[in-house]
């Protein structure tokens, strides 16, 4: 007999949360269980995506937050049928109470936020986080790691040159990712090192980010002059088959890591910075890690990396394949069903 779950979205468009949401669907669906996705009619790329994959999708007519927050806590109270997967704080929030709910945060409720967390958690079987980093600065939580797709990559891969070195970044484009530092940090190589060159190639759109702080990361990239190549909303593979060397500079303090995860599953070398939960995810051993925001050790680190390339490719390759079967066993879609799984049927019983 198949068991009933409700997914309700804290989103409308499609952002790191939505993206968990629709792997936590697919994984129960192939579980068994018969899946409902409720999303808000504006904006309609969540609820478009759950139709075109063949989730039922309850599409309630709200076009705010504010009456969203209304109509669902409306209708799960009269039409909700099993088990309701919040996938975010507010969904949490709308349905405070109910019964038979997972509170799924992807964020470190922050600032006003925090005082709605305590609300959205009554009466909660269970809430989960997607990291330590987050769990342990919220109280009762549980650890529930996100998980990605391994990213295709072709058997041609890119030949190191130590003298045209090419430095990756996938994502928004901002401080709060570091993009700056890392552009600062190629511009103090290229100045140090005029036998080598370091480009940066550059993947994802500024989305979200406010114009002042789109012009200082602007600015930084210009600083680079024409080793800049910004290929646009291009798929991991894209942007990880043309590149020496992967970084994850983000100064913000991550709750888990989706692009480093992606790197691993690549097996293409990776230099993370220190924050929040980027060292748990690669392992608290991990060798290739700077402080966040700072230009100078980035710029030693990269350095140090390409040299090992160069010299000793072999060290590097190990550790790229051990990063391989740690995504695997954490963070890969299997993984992942693996988790909801054990969840679901501990919940259940």
């Amino acid at each position: 007999m198949y068991k009933e779950l409700t997914i309700a979205t804290n989103n409308g468009d499609i952002g790191g949360g939505e993206v968990m949401l629709l792997n936590v669907a697919r994984a129960a669906r192939s579980l068994g269980y018969q899946v409902t996705v409720v999303g808000p009619a504006e904006p309609p790329a969540l609820v478009e995506a759950t139709q075109d994959e063949g989730f039922d999708t309850v599409v309630l007519p709200a076009t705010t937050r504010k009456h969203y927050i209304a109509q669902l806590r409306v209708w799960d109270k009269k039409h909700r049928k099993g088990l309701l997967w919040c996938n975010g704080l507010l969904p949490s929030f709308a349905t405070a109470g109910h019964p038979h709910r997972i509170v799924h945060l992807h964020q470190l409720p922050e600032g006003k936020l925090k005082y709605l967390a305590p609300i959205a958690r009554r009466k909660a079987l269970t809430t989960l986080v997607p990291s330590d980093f987050v769990s342990n600065q919220l109280a009762g939580t549980e650890t529930f790691y996100n998980w990605v797709t391994e990213v295709s990559m072709p058997l041609e891969r890119k030949v190191f040159s130590p003298r045209n070195i090419k430095v990756g970044f996938l994502g928004r484009p901002s401080e709060i990712k570091g993009t700056d530092v890392l552009a600062r940090a190629l511009k103090e190589l290229n100045q140090q090192f005029h036998e080598e060159n370091y480009s940066l190639v550059l993947a994802g759109e500024s989305r979200f980010i406010g114009e002042q702080s789109q012009q200082r990361v602007q600015e930084s990239l210009t600083d680079l002059g024409d080793n800049v190549e910004t290929l646009g909303w291009v798929t991991p593979s894209e942007l990880m088959k043309n590149v020496d060397i992967m970084v994850v500079p983000s100064v913000f303090n991550e709750v888990f890591g989706l692009v480093a995860a992606e790197t691993m599953s690549a097996r293409v070398p990776l230099i993370i910075s220190n924050a929040g939960a980027l060292p748990e995810i690669l392992g608290e051993e991990y060798p290739w890690v700077f402080p966040n925001s700072d230009v100078s050790a980035l710029a030693k680190t990269i350095r140090r990396m390409s040299q090992e390339l160069a010299v000793h490719p072999e060290n590097l390759q190990g550790i790229v394949d051990s990063l391989y079967w740690r995504w695997h066993e954490r963070y890969s879609p299997e993984a992942g069903k693996a988790r909801v799984e054990q969840l679901l049927r501990r919940l259940w019983q």
